[in-house]
């Protein structure tokens, strides 16, 4: 029988030994099922309710401000803009 080889998304190759070998050891592991399913992935909740992006347009004094202001606290564009709107508006 001919060993076909899989490639991962970074390119690494699997030969179907390796995918053999790596089931083998899934199988003879004991997982927590429950608790693998319940890990969250990609970004964290923001609020109350999963975050939108919204769009807005500014002009280039004030995107050099921000991002003036970003490197200076060593922040993210985003987090000063959600810290003004928030303070603006007075929410917390």
């Amino acid at each position: 029988m001919t060993d076909k080889t899989h490639r991962t998304q970074k390119g690494r190759e699997l030969t179907d030994q390796n995918l053999d070998r790596l089931a083998d050891e899934v199988e003879h592991a004991d997982y927590d099922v429950a608790e693998l399913k319940s890990r969250r992935r990609g970004r964290p909740p923001m609020g109350s309710g999963p975050a939108e992006v919204v769009p807005v347009r500014i002009d280039p004094e004030l995107r050099a401000a921000i991002e003036a202001r970003a490197k200076a606290d060593d922040s993210t564009t985003s987090d000063i803009l959600r810290e003004a709107i928030r303070r603006f508006l007075e929410v917390a």
